[in-house]
């Protein structure tokens, strides 16, 4: 086998190769469609190389048409699959129209007034404009992470190589009068080289993405209680100990609401375990809408809940107790009889100085006690305790 044939070949194998590796990712992770348009974005370059080399029935101009319409295709999946993937709203527009103004140029110069050399550029060019494209796409979020900023680069890099690496070898090799020879010239031989490890690099990128989309997963899987949809108090307690430190550092002040559904075990042996969940779910969705995504809440126990709220102090943290407490015990739970009322007890401590999480929530567990004890259905406060006086009794409300 001839040292051309190995190169030529050397595209369409690692093409197969990626593209079988994102199929087989893809059926692990159904929900990431962009990894099935990844796959065949890579899939669809095989025969696109395959096709530059050896020549249908149907004749060379089809063939090579064919094979740029597989290239065509191609990149507009991988375009469309790496904007997606970052949550960006895919630019179809844009995509149709540096694409097929690219795949019009070739078609022109092929049937109606055919150059090789135009056919080249008309091409490259249309695919360094849609690299391009992709770059803006992703500049509001190459700083998110690392993937992002190489994709970001790797996307630079590659309209680069399809604009000014074609332009330079054109001009110091071109022009090409036809394809005999073409394909040992230095363009087809650094255009080849250089598109093996653009896409080996881009694969690599998108496969540390995925894996990395997996790792963030499991990891709010395990921070995560199911059953209410917001953090478990794993999950709470971390995220809590992180805005603490932020918050200080920042001289932010902090606090935090403890809540307590009440008389839970008495309605759960009435209605029912499933009955019990909803009502979970119901208090621990109004806590998740009402807390934003500034703050962290979580359920730290059975029927128990903690919302840590940044930039709040013990006013404004009584204040969101006592909406959350009023709108709560006015409004019906899904799953219940009409007319069954059900309240929740709230306990509110403000953050002192560098005081850490624990002792927050001991205080916060204290202040809850009291609403419990002195008839539910209440928020009660607890203060700072200075260290040379007694305490004060916390006041009461509600």
């Amino acid at each position: 086998m001839d040292t051309g044939l190995l190169i030529a070949l050397l595209n369409p194998t690692i093409a197969l190769a990626l593209g079988a590796a994102f199929i087989v990712l893809w059926s692990y992770q159904r929900h990431r469609p962009y990894l099935a348009v990844l796959a065949a974005s890579y899939c669809l370059s095989a025969p696109g190389f395959l096709l530059q080399y050896f020549t249908l029935p149907v004749g060379v101009a089809a063939t090579k048409l064919v094979s740029n319409i597989c290239f065509t295709i191609a990149a507009c999946c991988l375009s469309g699959a790496i904007v997606a993937r970052y949550g960006r709203r895919v630019p179809y527009v844009g995509i149709g129209i540096v694409t097929g103004g690219g795949l019009a140029a070739f078609v022109w110069f092929m049937f109606v007034q055919p150059d090789l050399t135009w056919r080249v550029l008309g091409m490259n060019f249309g695919f360094g404009a849609l690299s391009l494209l992709v770059a803006a796409e992703l500049r509001t979020v190459r700083n998110n992470g690392p993937t992002e900023k190489i994709l970001f680069v790797l996307s630079l890099l590659s309209g680069l190589n399809f604009i000014a690496r074609t332009l330079v070898v054109v001009i110091a090799h071109g022009p090409f009068p036809s394809y005999d020879g073409f394909y040992g010239s230095s363009y087809w031989t650094t255009a080849l080289l250089s598109h093996a490890l653009l896409s080996l690099l881009i694969a690599l990128c998108l496969f540390t993405a995925a894996a990395l989309d997996v790792m963030r997963a499991l990891k709010a899987e395990t921070h995560t209680d199911p059953l209410s949809g917001i953090l478990n108090r794993r999950g709470f307690e971390e995220r809590a100990i992180l805005l603490l430190e932020q918050c200080g550092k920042a001289g932010f002040p902090v606090a935090l609401v403890l809540a307590d559904l009440d008389h839970f075990k008495a309605l759960n042996d009435q209605y029912g375990h499933e009955a019990g969940d909803r009502v979970i779910a119901d208090f621990a969705a109004k806590l998740r809408s009402a807390t934003g995504a500034r703050g962290a809440a979580g359920r730290i126990g059975g029927e128990e809940f903690a919302v840590l709220l940044p930039l709040s102090d013990l006013a404004s943290a009584r204040l969101f107790a006592e909406a959350i407490r009023s709108f709560y015990s006015a409004g019906a739970v899904v799953g219940l009889p009409p007319g069954i009322r059900v309240t929740a007890s709230f306990g509110v401590a403000a953050r002192s100085g560098k005081e850490g999480l624990m002792p927050l929530m001991r205080r916060a567990d204290e202040a809850l006690y009291k609403a419990k004890k002195n008839g539910r259905d209440s928020v009660r406060l607890s203060y700072e305790r200075p260290e040379t006086s007694f305490a004060a009794e916390p006041l009461a409300f509600g």
